[in-house]
């Protein structure tokens, strides 16, 4: 059995300068876990395959396209492929984030 603990997964150097944890990647799906501290955010990119967010804890602000929506714990959010959308940690605490990518993205996520 293999496992995981998030605290000791390897951060990822990545653009948005924010702590990423990659903790599976297969030929068929990739999961990340991000955590913002507050006043921290994600820039605007666009993943090349549907993604879903789901939030583990603290509360934030997700962008995807035109809707901005503040969502918090136990909250499972969809994202389509190819729509630009960002992360927004404007509260006083860590937001911890588990991102799901599936399938796995051939190509590179694009920064805006």
């Amino acid at each position: 059995m293999k496992m995981i603990e998030v605290g000791k997964a390897e951060m990822r150097p990545n653009p948005h300068g924010v702590d990423v944890r990659e903790l599976y990647d297969t030929a068929h799906a990739q999961v990340i876990h991000i955590a913002l501290k507050p006043g921290e955010s994600l820039k605007k990119h666009i993943t090349p395959v549907d993604v879903f967010f789901y939030v583990l804890e603290g509360r934030g602000t997700l962008e995807i396209g035109e809707e901005r929506e503040e969502v918090g714990p136990d909250t499972l959010i969809e994202s389509p492929a190819k729509i630009p959308h960002c992360w927004y940690n404007e509260g006083s605490k860590v937001l911890r984030v588990l991102v799901v990518k599936a399938p796995r993205p051939e190509e590179l996520t694009k920064v805006l």
